[in-house]
């Protein structure tokens, strides 16, 4: 065998990371097959590769008996014998069966499975590169697009970016780069599989640690996200530290970093609020920009009842009941939207509500 394979195992182990013990059983089960199907051959054989010496031999095992046969399974102790003289009936020996125009077919086998190999190794270290970068976000290229997908070029594989993850405001052309979720790493026979989105709330949370130092550090934390994709979003933020602005940290310097977010999002319209563990403060922060005047609980049902100034009703609720929706969603309560004048009617107004209802009136005559 020519010591150019074994050249070829080195250079595909340094280069290619795939593991040269794993090529020569490879070898050696393809060498095995060739022999037993082009010398039509049941013999139970193995095939011994010399690295050190360039060589290979394939061995057949045979059972010592008194009288053949079977030459294929068996030798005569007289032969055995004159191998090693210590052998003895029924005793199994390896005999080398090795045929004259082996070499060839070894080529050929080698060929096949050294490719097959190759394949098969890029495929999972792939895999197991990009398995790690599962909701994460990763900057691609289009390469190409049909009606079901996207294709987005990450590097050493293309991505899938399916119709329903696409978000309604983008147009998607060859050569664009664009930021991308990963949803989903698959391994599959014809090779690993990645699927990506726009329209993932997963991308506005990673998206906000890339850009704002003090979540990617933990200092802020994100603790919810509730996306429309294209057209709103709403994100809740938290800092144990008292002394620390979470909103303030997200939105940054003019508003330089939410802008940069918006602008990869294409214009997407984001809402930054204060976490809380109290849902009356969670729930008015959530309906941001809206004011509310009182928020009822109901704990059992985990459902609120936001009261708020009549002619922020219609901000409250937004269009299409969008931002009462998000809020919802960002909070995990149910939310019921009332005017002031409807809540007074059916008397839930509170006192206290009804004083910092007038004050607040009278702060936006004085405006």
């Amino acid at each position: 065998m020519s010591s150019e394979l074994f050249d070829a195992m080195d250079y595909l182990e340094k280069e290619k990371g795939i593991d040269k013990n794993l090529l020569l059983e490879a070898l050696e089960a393809a060498l095995i097959s060739a022999y037993k199907k082009n010398f039509n051959s049941a013999t139970n054989v193995r095939v011994d590769i010399n690295e050190q010496e360039s060589t290979m031999k394939v061995l057949a095992r045979k059972e010592i008996v008194e009288e053949v046969m079977d030459p294929q399974q068996e030798i005569s102790l007289e032969e055995a014998s004159g191998i090693d003289p210590n052998y003895d009936i029924e005793d199994v020996i390896e005999v080398e069966v090795t045929p004259m125009d082996f070499g060839r077919i070894a080529a050929q086998a080698a060929k096949q499975v050294v490719t097959q190999r190759v394949r098969e190794a890029e495929r999972g270290i792939i895999y197991g590169e990009y398995v790690d970068r599962e909701e994460d976000v990763m900057t691609g290229i289009i390469q190409r697009k049909d009606p079901r997908f996207v294709y987005v070029n990450l590097g050493k594989i293309e991505a899938r970016l399916p119709e329903g993850e696409q978000m309604p405001t983008e147009t998607y052309e060859v050569h664009d780069r664009l930021k991308v979720f990963v949803t989903k790493v698959e391994n599959s026979n014809k090779g690993p599989h990645i699927y990506v989105s726009r329209t993932h709330p997963g991308l506005l949370k990673r998206l906000f640690e890339m850009e704002v130092p003090e979540i990617y550090d933990g200092t802020v934390e994100v603790m919810s996200v509730a996306r429309e994709a294209g057209d709103r979003s709403k994100i809740s933020v938290y800092a144990q530290d008292q002394d620390i602005d979470p909103v303030g940290s997200c939105v940054g310097q003019r508003g330089q970093r939410v802008q940069t977010i918006v602008n990869e999002l294409k214009g997407e319209k984001i809402d930054i609020v204060q976490w809380s563990e109290d849902p009356v403060e969670y729930v008015s922060n959530a309906l941001s920009p809206s004011k509310v005047v009182e928020v009822l609980v109901d704990e059992e049902d985990k459902a609120t009842t936001v009261i708020v100034p009549d002619y922020q009703l219609s901000l409250a609720i937004g269009k299409r009941g969008q931002n009462a929706r998000l809020a919802a969603k960002l909070t995990g309560w149910k939310i019921d939207i009332k005017s002031e004048s409807e809540a007074r009617e059916q008397g839930l107004l509170s006192e206290t509500a009804e004083v910092e209802s007038d004050d607040l009136d009278e702060d936006l005559l004085e405006d």
